[in-house]
């Protein structure tokens, strides 16, 4: 809910998927933040498996899915568009930053194939071991679109 350029943080997540439906936020439920569906990982805090295990939980019928963090102050609909044309034959597309490292919570995938990876118990399990077992494309980096907001100093880049 931190404000960067005039708005919440984690509305720059939500406005990058205009159109989509539904819009499912992992996390504990926060005024503000209209048109999406909530719900919580199972521990709370449980990490990013479990917050994308809890999110496919509720979801019954898309093919596609995208998997946004919630502090990515730059990311936009052209990021999503780009990242779901890059699918191709692929189970995911995620963004590469600039340092060339895959950014796991900024990518498009065939929610088949998450379901397909996810471990009977994926709180505490690392993200990057689940998705990195499918097939990925990547997808370089616009205008620092992958760059998170976990510091103050992040912030003010960003404001």
């Amino acid at each position: 809910m931190l404000p960067v350029g005039g708005k919440p943080l984690l509305r720059h997540a939500v406005d990058a998927l205009a159109g989509a439906d539904p819009v499912v936020v992992v996390g504990p439920e926060r005024g503000g933040i209209p048109g999406v569906r909530w719900t919580r990982e199972e521990p709370p805090g449980g990490g990013p498996l479990a917050a994308l295990a809890a999110g496919l939980a509720v979801l019954e019928r898309p093919d596609l899915v995208a998997v946004l963090a919630g502090d990515l102050a730059a990311v936009t609909p052209s990021t999503v568009d780009r990242l779901v044309a890059a699918l191709g034959t692929h189970d995911g597309a995620v963004v590469v930053d600039a340092g060339g490292r895959r950014q796991w919570l900024l990518g498009v995938w065939r929610t088949a194939r998450l379901r397909a990876v996810l471990p009977a118990e994926p709180a505490g399990a690392p993200l990057r071991s689940a998705l990195g077992a499918l097939d990925v494309t990547g997808v370089p980096e616009h205008a620092g679109e992958a760059a998170d907001i976990d510091t103050p100093e992040d912030r003010l880049r960003h404001s």
